[in-house]
This record gives C-alpha cells, sequence and structure tokens, in this order.
C-alpha cells in the first residue's frame, strides 16, 4: 500500500517548467532514491514533499492525509516531515546536544534522555555532545543531522544530497550506517542524489526524473537491467549500445546473435548491454566460429580494470571488470556475451 502518493504533481518558475505531471509511490518503510541530471527537478521534487514550497498543480498525500491539493497546503511544520541536507545545516553556535535537541522543548520530561538515545542511535560517543559542530568531522556532523531530524519523530525522512561533501570512503560508510538505523526505525525515507552507484546501493525503488518528467521508476536491478531507453540506460552507469536486427527473442549484430527480449519487435533496433556482460578470452586462432576482437587499450585502476577492443568492421567496446585481467596491448580475443541483452522499445 502507498505511504506517499505523488498525483500529476507541476510546478513552475516563470516559463521554466520544473515539474512536469509526476507521477510516484512510495511504499511505507522504504527507501527511494530520485536521480537525474542537473536541473531534472529533483531538489524541487523533495521541496514540495517537504511544504517548503507548494505544487502549481497535483496532489501529494501522506499516509491517507492530503498534504497538497495545487497551490493550496499543509504547512511544513505540521507535516511531521524530517529533512537533511548536503551540509547537514547545523548551528554552529550551539552545542551538539543543543543542535540534536532543537526541535524538542525544553523543560519536556526525558529530554536529555531522548537526545542521548540519539546519540546512541545514529552511534555517536556520548562525550561529543559538548562539541561544538566544527570540532566534529563530515560524517559525525551528518550523523548529528539525521539525529536531529529523527528527534521529532518523523513519519516520512527527506535527505537531499546528504553525503556528497563526505571523502568516498567515508561516504559509503556513512550511506551503510545511515541505511541501517533508517531501516531499524522503520522510517520511510527519500533520498536525492547525482550518484548512481549511491542510489542502486541505498534504495528498494530508484525513481529517473529527466527535464522535469518521471521518465521510469521502478526496482535498481530493473532499472540497470532494463531501462525504458538510451538516456536512462547511459545515466545508470557505463553501456554499450549497438544496432542489431531483432528476431523472434534474440538480435543480431556486430557480435553475433545474442539472446534478448524483442518486445515483440523485428528488423532494425537499437539495444543495450552492461560492461560487464562482455567476456574475453585471448585466441590467436580465429578458426573457430565466435567473434574475435584485438586488445588497443588497457586502463588499470585498481581492483577493476578496462579494456578497449576493435571489431574487425572498425567498431570498439569498452569493457569493464577485474583488475586482475590486464590482457596486453595487441591480443587478439574472442568475446562472448552472458545474459540477455535488454532491446529498447520502439
Amino acid at each position: 500500500m502507498s505511504f506517499l502518493t505523488i498525483d500529476k504533481a507541476g510546478k513552475r518558475y516563470g516559463a521554466m517548467v520544473a515539474l512536469d505531471t509526476v507521477n510516484l509511490e512510495v511504499v511505507a518503510g522504504s527507501r527511494t532514491a530520485v536521480v537525474g541530471p542537473s536541473g531534472s527537478g529533483k531538489t524541487t521534487l523533495l521541496r514540495l514533499i517537504a511544504g517548503f514550497e507548494a505544487p502549481d498543480a497535483g496532489r501529494i498525500s501522506l499516509d491517507g492525509a492530503l498534504l497538497a491539493d495545487g497551490p493550496a497546503m499543509v504547512p511544513a511544520h505540521r507535516r511531521g516531515i524530517g529533512f537533511v541536507t548536503q551540509d547537514g545545516a547545523l548551528f554552529p553556535h550551539l552545542t551538539i546536544a543543543d543542535n540534536i535537541g532543537f526541535g524538542l522543548e525544553r523543560g519536556t520530561v526525558g529530554r536529555e534522555d531522548r537526545i542521548r538515545a540519539l546519540m546512541r542511535t545514529v552511534d555517536l560517543d556520548l562525550r561529543l555532545l559538548e562539541r561544538r559542530p566544527h570540532q566534529l568531522s563530515g560524517g559525525q556532523q551528518q550523523r548529528v543531522a539525521l539525529a536531529r531530524a529523527l528527534a521529532r519523530q518523523p513519519r516520512l525522512m527527506l535527505l537531499d544530497e546528504p553525503f556528497s561533501a563526505l571523502d568516498t570512503g567515508l561516504r559509503e560508510a556513512t550511506r551503510k550506517a545511515v541505511a541501517q538505523l533508517l531501516q531499524e526505525a522503520g522510517v520511510t525515507t527519500i533520498l536525492v542524489t547525482h550518484d548512481q552507484t549511491e542510489a542502486l546501493s541505498f534504495a528498494d525503488q530508484v525513481a529517473v526524473l529527466r527535464e522535469g518528467r518521471l521518465v521510469q521508476a521502478g526496482a535498481p536491478l530493473e532499472l540497470y537491467r532494463r531501462p525504458r531507453d538510451r538516456q536512462t540506460a547511459l545515466f545508470l552507469g557505463e553501456a554499450i549500445v549497438l544496432k542489431g536486427k531483432a528476431g523472434v527473442g534474440s538480435v543480431d549484430c556486430v557480435l553475433g546473435r545474442l539472446v534478448a527480449g524483442t518486445h515483440g519487435q523485428r528488423g532494425d533496433v537499437e539495444f543495450m548491454l552492461r560492461p560487464e556482460q562482455v567476456k574475453f578470452t585471448p585466441s590467436p586462432d580465429e578458426a573457430a566460429p565466435g567473434c574475435y576482437a584485438r586488445v588497443v587499450e588497457v586502463e588499470f585502476g585498481g581492483a577493476l580494470r578496462a579494456v578497449t577492443v576493435e571489431l574487425p568492421g572498425g567498431e570498439r567496446l569498452r569493457i569493464t571488470g577485474s583488475g586482475l585481467d590486464l590482457p596486453p596491448t595487441g591480443t587478439r580475443v574472442r568475446l562472448s556475451v552472458a545474459g540477455p541483452v535488454h532491446v529498447f522499445e520502439g
């Protein structure tokens, strides 16, 4: 059952359309990631849900209660929604204890115990309570911001690129910790991010926005393997996009005949496969049937590598994989494709 329902939401800023008839449903207790290029409407959507702005059209409902019906809306402070921004927006002049307890009225019975419990919830040492934000690391500050947002026991948590300012290692650790905390607390969460890997690993549902429209929404694996169009495929990760001729359950192309879901299409089509689907083995003898290529470039990146191969017709493919597999430049290889490829619907 849908916990948050966005029905045909639209928002303009003068002549610019920020959101255009967006429909999205979020299940209670789930995590949704909203992704898209800059200017696609991600933050605008979050601000409409939070109540910082009103939609020009459409309806937004939370747990059966109407939050917005066009410009008519429930104020942000009455929505029971938590919001964490990229920089955490902590008050620099307040201690960590006062930052966390900012939304809790002073004199409330158990207020100090609640603050200490929230510190433990976000896995922070209680000795940090008397420090100021500038005395904490970036990851610690984001946890404090999360604790402050959780203090008022929100029904929905909105995260606006909260990990983007962190170093790579710290970013991943903080993201995992936050995801676990929110799951354990049973808080429905929406994350806005420009990082595709972050979205795919964090969320139960990924929603892709482009030019103010919702292009596709679904489970991360579904969107990664079966994106709706070429732009979505390339946005969600590296992709090899080729042309071929569709038959019954297959497509013929420069790589040979590949298994494919063709959606009943026949003739010329465009299809996608992920680089990790392409495997190669050294093969100096091209007498056996198959697709052969020559290694023209090798990029070593530690745990991962990228190998660019050139097909007999001059077409080049960039294949990513384990950093242990490094064929010398000039090596002739035999290519094979694991799993079905995805044909874009015409």
